[in-house]
């Protein structure tokens, strides 16, 4: 018989729990909600980029936040990154399938943040003034 992986019970319930401190499924949502995390994957939902594409795509990222946040990604296995061995190398960054599915998400929210902004603008006025009068 073989033994169950440490992160499914005896009765095969996984167990992941992102509001537990110590659950590695957080640091796994930071790298992929995190402000770079969050724009790269968006950004390779629209196709495959080399690396200095996508860093224009991703306006105002460092490149070492980029290489770091893509890093990051890669080893959850949300972005393949696929280099070519030519002179000088060719680097390209895509989704994965998992990465495509989690993108999906994370562009319907941008979607819909976008869309309140009319509202989210309205609303800052209002609390500002609401703040400045207190």
């Amino acid at each position: 018989m073989t033994e169950a992986p440490e992160w499914v019970d005896e009765h095969g319930r996984v167990l992941f729990d992102v509001f537990a401190q110590a659950c590695t499924s957080r640091s796994t949502l930071e790298h992929i909600t995190g402000r770079w995390g969050i724009l790269a994957m968006a950004a390779l939902y629209d196709g495959t980029f080399r690396f200095n594409a996508l860093r224009r795509r991703v306006s105002g990222v460092s490149e070492k936040m980029l290489a770091q946040t893509l890093q990051a990604l890669e080893r959850d296995g949300f972005v393949l990154r696929e280099a070519q061995p030519t002179i000088p190398p060719k680097v390209e960054y895509s989704l994965t399938p998992r990465g495509r599915r989690t993108a999906e998400l994370l562009v319907a929210l941008i979607r819909d943040v976008e869309g309140q902004m009319p509202d989210v603008l309205t609303a800052n006025e209002e609390y500002d003034t609401r703040r400045s009068e207190a």
